[in-house]
């Protein structure tokens, strides 16, 4: 099994890159291999609503998301992190994961979901609970821990202090590697859930 890891902070070594130290330590320690893409630090425009994405393979711009979603398709698990900017997401990561979720057609179903945020002081929740929409609109068990997922400090070393925040990521890497796991075992066993057609009303009719 297979976790996909997206760093949304430009600092490739900041807090978000600690919590992810920690996640990734119990999720090899469980037997999952891991995979970080740095997605913060990069340059990306938002999503056009061109709708080239419903009739091509990809997205139109054909640049990381597509190299993304690539491996999200074969990947078990998505865990996204970000810092707070105004307490919400890095405009770069929530424009990334626009196009990646809306370009990417395959199924989602039950692939495990998991954000973590870190923050100097407030804007932690708001943040976390823009990041879980992207996986409750597509059908993936989001991962939960002891606590909401959240680092604080300033820098990597102030979060280093937050004992009980890298608690918690260890934690919510464990019910990661349980779900996994479990979703693993009963999909052998019994296939995906049953699945209707779509209805899509627009609220209008």
């Amino acid at each position: 099994m297979k976790a996909l890891l997206l760093n949304g902070s430009p600092h490739k070594d900041g807090v978000i890159a600690l919590a992810f130290d920690e996640i990734t330590k119990v999720l090899l320690e469980e037997g999952i291999d891991c995979e970080r893409i740095e997605i913060g630090s990069r340059i990306l425009p938002g999503c056009l609503d061109c709708k080239y994405c419903h009739d091509h393979e990809g997205c139109v711009r054909h640049d990381i998301v597509d190299e993304v979603n690539a491996k999200f398709h074969l990947a078990d698990c998505l865990i996204v992190g970000s810092p707070v900017y105004y307490a919400s997401a890095n405009g770069t990561l929530v424009s990334f994961l626009d196009r990646l979720f809306y370009s990417g057609r395959f199924d989602k179903t039950m692939k495990v979901g998991a954000s973590v945020v870190s923050c100097r002081r407030g804007g932690a929740s708001a943040t976390f609970d823009e990041l879980n929409k992207y996986f409750t609109m597509n059908g993936m068990p989001v991962a939960s821990s002891q606590y909401w997922n959240s680092l604080h400090g300033n820098s990597r070393e102030e979060a280093l202090e937050d004992l009980e925040g890298l608690q918690t990521m260890r934690t919510l890497a464990h019910n990661v590697a349980f779900l996994c796991k479990a979703i693993h075992d009963r999909t052998e066993k019994d296939g995906l859930p049953c699945k209707e057609r779509r209805i899509a009303t627009n609220f209008i009719r």
